[in-house]
């Protein structure tokens, strides 16, 4: 009798202590499932750096009120999730989660991508503050990034940066990204897009470092895609001519290269030994000058069959082409007498001219 009954008192207990566990489960898995944001704003972002252990991490969701309690955060990783790491990133919180909600965002990786774009044309001058404005780093890091040229040593071997192959596109980065990481994430944009032109790329007498380059110089002449083939043409006529390509965006960039580019181009510039200059230099530059979006790339792949030879601008946004050194003339002439009138035009506004 004495054995029974001292066996029914434990069956009872351990009972007890059954239903007691079971309503503590049951009651931690209504506390994990209940939304919670101790948010003031309509959307929070928190960065969990690399190496963030999960205590840390629970630490940090709780103070920028994510999570109720860092305790009930890390229990549920502990006990749910004890073999599914927390993914590092930037991660954007725009409504109430639950424990349960806030664990599985970031065991699976869900970061928030920020969108970069690089505007076609643009050179390593002016990626590197535009990435540095966006928050991925200093400019100056984006000079050294540019230096992995074992990136592009199937199309130029003796490439000294990236320049010209960083594809211009939008590109969607997680915060925490390197400039070396960018950088190789737009020369792969790149390998991608020339793929699909290598077909053309064989028909010409140019080398895919050459035919980077002449893009670069297309992209900085125009932003009309009528244009494009018409600009390659000439310049591709000039080269079989054995004539200087006489390019300003060229003298610009040998500027660039030495520090001293003053906002427009002066005698000086365009009398500098630089091989960069075309108007001292025959030929293409040494490198690309920017870096050229597809249709840039097409049109320096396929030129226009003309026998154009020279363009300048219209006054309009536009170019007119010519044949001969005499039709250029008188083109060049209207362009100055075009942007004298505008000039007339602006100097009469800005005085007030014509005011009521």
């Amino acid at each position: 009798m004495a054995r029974a009954s001292t066996s029914r008192r434990l069956f009872r207990a351990v009972l007890l202590l059954l239903i007691v566990l079971a309503g503590g489960a049951i009651a931690l898995g209504v506390i994990w499932s209940l939304p919670y944001s101790g948010v003031p704003a309509a959307e929070k972002f928190v960065a969990i750096p690399r190496g963030t252990s999960s205590y840390a991490t629970a630490r940090l969701l709780e103070r920028e009120g994510v999570v109720r309690h860092w305790a009930l955060f890390l229990a549920y990783l502990k006990l749910a999730k004890p073999k599914s790491p927390l993914q590092a990133g930037e991660y954007r919180f725009a409504e109430p989660l639950s424990t349960i909600q806030v664990a599985e965002k970031l065991i699976r990786g869900f970061v928030y991508y920020h969108e970069f774009t690089v505007p076609e044309g643009y050179s390593l001058f002016e990626i590197g503050p535009l990435l540095e404005q966006k928050g991925f780093g200093r400019a100056a890091d984006v000079q050294t990034a540019a230096g992995q040229v074992k990136l592009i040593a199937d199309l130029s071997p003796k490439a000294k940066n990236l320049e010209g192959f960083l594809f211009p596109d939008t590109y969607r980065l997680a915060r925490g990204t390197t400039t070396e990481e960018i950088t190789q994430l737009m020369v792969r944009r790149f390998h991608e897009v020339y793929a699909t032109l290598q077909t053309q790329q064989r028909q010409l007498f140019l080398s895919p470092q050459q035919v980077v380059t002449l893009a670069s110089l297309i992209e900085k002449e125009t932003s009309i895609d009528t244009e494009r083939e018409l600009i390659s043409a000439v310049f591709q006529n000039r080269l079989k001519k054995g004539m200087l390509l006489q390019c300003d965006p060229t003298v610009i960039y040998a500027a660039q290269l030495k520090g001293n580019y003053r906002g427009k181009i002066f005698q000086s510039d365009l009398e500098s030994d630089s091989p960069y200059n075309t108007y001292r230099h025959l030929g293409l530059p040494p490198g690309p000058i920017a870096n050229p979006g597809k249709r840039s790339l097409e049109a320096a792949l396929t030129p226009a069959q003309t026998d154009y030879l020279y363009f300048v601008a219209d006054n309009q946004g536009g170019h007119v082409f010519s044949k001969t050194l005499e039709e250029h003339q008188r083109a060049v002439a209207a362009y100055r007498k075009g942007l004298t009138e505008i000039e007339k035009t602006r100097a009469a506004a800005a005085s007030g001219v014509g005011k009521l």
